[in-house]
């Protein structure tokens, strides 16, 4: 991950502070650094602006009228993933420890220049970022760059009780490559290795990304969640991929459909799916 350039454009800032001087002086830096930003006068339309828009930073002063930055910080904390910086006079008595420990990012004292504001937004983006890709490589396959079995458990367990909720249909497909065993002892582990490779291609072509979610369950075996989609849907997919395979030539795959239906757990639907796996292994070692 590159920490050195980040893209300051794609960051939204909310300033928060009742001096409207301060304000516009604040939006006008951070827009000459390349930020998006608004601005608001009170802990109370801050939380309403939270809660209508994305933004990556809260730049709050502390001492306001009603809500003060501490109370406003600890909200944000309890109610929104997002970092907080606090802004404080040096006669106002707030302390470093203070800010922290009410869930502050970081802490910074007026007056201040550009540069000592740019550099304590630009460490909380660097840190956030990441953690998000520790986060993203801790459920990540990294040869397929499919998700992990640890994830697929995670997140249908999650799709079940949501189904079973709103009422909306959730289906399962398991994969299983043909004789892959054979194919890595003929061929080598390396070309075996590409082979799992143009798996996850092919099944992150098959599917609507940041809607349905392809993982590798085990060395050869891989599973695709899909949301709101019926066993006509599953099935067309699953013919996708099927003739995916036979177009590259060098594995054949067998497919396990499951349709979620109300009561089911994770468990049942993957039990449900392997069921039919295990037919269409059966059907094509007679063919």
């Amino acid at each position: 991950m590159d920490t050195q350039n980040i893209d300051y454009s794609a960051e939204n800032i909310l300033i928060v502070d009742d001096d409207p001087y301060l304000k516009e002086t604040l939006e006008q830096l951070l827009r000459r650094l390349g930020f998006s930003s608004e601005s608001v006068s009170s802990g109370t339309d801050a939380l309403k602006k939270l809660g209508e828009n994305r933004y990556s930073i809260v730049l709050t002063d502390m001492k306001m009228p009603g809500m003060d930055g501490l109370e406003l910080i600890g909200r944000i904390r309890d109610g929104h993933d997002i970092s907080t910086i606090a802004m404080t006079g040096f006669s106002e008595g707030y302390t470093y420890v203070d800010v922290i420990n009410a869930g502050a990012s970081d802490f910074i004292k007026k007056p201040f220049g550009i540069e000592e504001l740019e550099a304590k937004i630009r460490r909380i983006i660097t840190e956030r970022n990441l953690r998000k890709e520790l986060n993203r490589l801790s459920i990540t396959d990294s040869l397929t760059e499919l998700y992990n079995q640890r994830h697929f458990y995670d997140r249908l367990n999650d799709e079940v009780i949501r189904a079973g909720r709103q009422k909306h249909t959730l289906s399962l497909i398991l994969l299983d490559l043909n004789n892959f065993k054979i194919y890595n002892d003929t061929y080598g582990h390396l070309e075996g290795d590409d082979v799992l490779k143009g798996v996850g291609k092919i099944i992150m072509s098959c599917i609507r990304v940041g809607v349905d979610s392809g993982y590798r369950y085990g060395g050869d075996e891989f599973a695709i969640v899909l949301i709101d989609a019926d066993i006509e849907i599953t099935q067309e997919i699953g013919l996708r991929i099927e003739k995916a395979f036979e177009d590259k030539g060098k594995v054949t795959v067998s497919i396990g459909y499951a349709i979620f239906s109300n009561g089911m757990t994770a468990t049942d639907l993957v039990q449900a799916a392997d069921k039919e796996l295990y037919k269409s292994k059966q059907k094509n070692k007679k063919e």
